[in-house]
């Protein structure tokens, strides 16, 4: 039997590697916006340490893109465009050959020696049979190049990362695009960079914040208005067909993939609400047993965040049988079930699924909480995870007639303050804000959508300056701004 030849896979690596003769990456990728990961995306791949990239993040939010973006980056930097290899591992020809086969093929062609700073990136390496174990090796014995890997099994990923790769591996996530990365990628006004928002110019941010709940958290859907108009077809499809029935089934051994598809969907259908594994199982048909590891693996890959519960007192409760659990893109709702508008009763929750999703790339987002008792509630608390006390309270309600009646309508929130001796509360509106006196708690109300903003803001600098970003940027409204206060 005939079988592919070193020649050939050399032609298919050219073909794959254009900037080798044209010294730039294809136009498409270069027109393409920028993603605001990329420069802290840069600052790894470019540091001289002993370790590889692995990109992480769910599909359809641009890993491939940026990986282009990044090498016409390096190119625009003065590296040889013949030290950088591109390989999609998922590609029918490269079928069964190793990665250290691949990265051999690279230096024959170009005549690299061994001590060679090059730069090498294995795009889809999830296809890769034990992919893990060979990246380690090719990094212990290369420390002149440079290695990323990438994929959208972000939970197959993930896992091979933190068992084989340790010390030798960086993680870096690529989540759904942020607010301000979709008024970017739509060439809208971002009305929050180095100015105050004014009451004037909410109804148009918050014209674009439906819009982003929608479909902003697509960088194809955003520029594509046909994947637009059939985000069930592009969206839900590929995710539903990708990842619950080919990727988590076959790292998981998943046998039952209807049961997974219903549990996600009415997991969709309820982000921000607050749900129980007795009503879980009840309403997807899934014992208890079996939803506590679909939920897991669901967090793996990124398509759900769990909040826990804690107290009147920022306690946590032994027993985690009740959580919040959120989409980490908004817009899969509206690909499932269809676009929400101002006025629907799901408005509030998926302004709070926003928020939470603005964190996804952080690891202090495990440090947020929900808190519920008796007699009231509060949407979202950050814990300082070395003190364990509250600092950040926020109730967010997408509704203007609250700041009427403070105390009346944040009784929750002012409770929850004054037993943790947290002197600031945060009050999330539909388009109203000023800042509210009651004893012992001052109360800031902003919009929710100017809040997601900023926060998109200071977290996109906070990544490409590799800092840990405060939980909540409190925002630019200040009583007096607003003459209907």
């Amino acid at each position: 039997m005939d079988q592919v030849t070193d020649l050939e896979l050399k032609k298919r690596l050219d073909f794959d590697n254009p900037w080798w003769a044209e010294g730039a990456v294809p136009e498409r990728f270069r027109v393409w916006p920028k993603r605001a990961y990329l420069p802290g995306f840069l600052a790894l791949l470019e540091a001289k340490v002993r370790r590889a990239v692995v990109l992480l993040g769910p599909r359809r939010v641009g890993k491939t893109v940026m990986l282009h973006q990044a090498i016409q980056q390096l190119i625009e930097t003065n590296v040889d465009p013949k030290a950088i290899l591109y390989v999609s591992v998922d590609t029918p020809v490269y079928s069964g050959l190793t990665l250290d086969k691949l990265l051999g093929l690279f230096q024959e062609i170009h005549g690299h020696k061994r001590n060679a700073t090059l730069f090498v990136l294995y795009d889809e390496v999830q296809y890769h049979p034990q992919w893990e174990v060979h990246l380690k090796s090719l990094v212990d014995s290369h420390p002149y190049i440079r290695f990323v890997a990438s994929g959208s099994a972000a939970a197959a990923l993930r896992m091979k990362s933190n068992e084989s790769g340790a010390g030798r591996f960086t993680d870096f996530l690529l989540p759904p695009l942020t607010f301000a990365e979709f008024l970017e990628f739509a060439k809208r006004p971002n009305p929050v960079q180095g100015e105050r928002l004014f009451p004037a110019r909410i109804e148009e941010v918050n014209r674009d914040f439906v819009d982003y709940l929608n479909f902003g958290g697509f960088p194809e859907a955003v520029i594509d208005e046909q994947v637009r108009r059939n985000m069930d077809r592009y969206i839900a499809n590929d995710i539903i067909d990708k990842v619950l029935l080919r990727d988590l089934p076959s790292l998981y051994g998943i046998s039952d993939t209807q049961e997974l598809n219903r549990l996600f969907t009415t997991l969709a259908y309820n982000t921000g609400n607050e749900v129980s594994l007795d009503e879980l199982s009840k309403s997807s048909g899934v014992a208890k047993n079996t939803l506590r590891k679909y939920l897991e693996y669901l967090e793996s890959a990124f398509l759900i965040h769990r909040l826990y519960r804690v107290d009147q007192n920022a306690k946590r409760f032994r027993r985690a049988t009740r959580f919040k659990v959120y989409l980490t893109n908004p817009s899969i709702r509206a690909a499932l079930f269809g676009a929400v508008g101002p006025e629907d009763a799901a408005m509030g929750r998926m302004a709070e699924t926003s928020l939470i999703g603005q964190y996804v790339h952080f690891d202090m987002v495990k440090d947020f909480h929900y808190a519920r008792w008796n007699k009231g509630e509060v949407d979202l608390i950050a814990i300082n995870p070395r003190t364990q006390r509250a600092e950040y309270v926020v109730e967010i309600k997408w509704s203007d007639s609250v700041v009427k009646n403070i105390g009346t309508a944040c009784a929750g929130l002012i409770e929850f303050c004054r037993n943790n001796r947290v002197g600031v509360g945060y009050l999330f509106t539909q388009s109203v804000g000023g800042i509210f006196d009651v004893p012992d708690v001052k109360i800031i109300a902003s919009p929710v959508a100017q809040a997601t903003l900023e926060l998109a803001d200071g977290i996109a600098r906070a990544i490409n300056y590799r800092q840990r970003p405060r939980p909540l940027f409190p925002p630019h409204w200040y009583a007096g701004t607003d003459p209907a206060l």
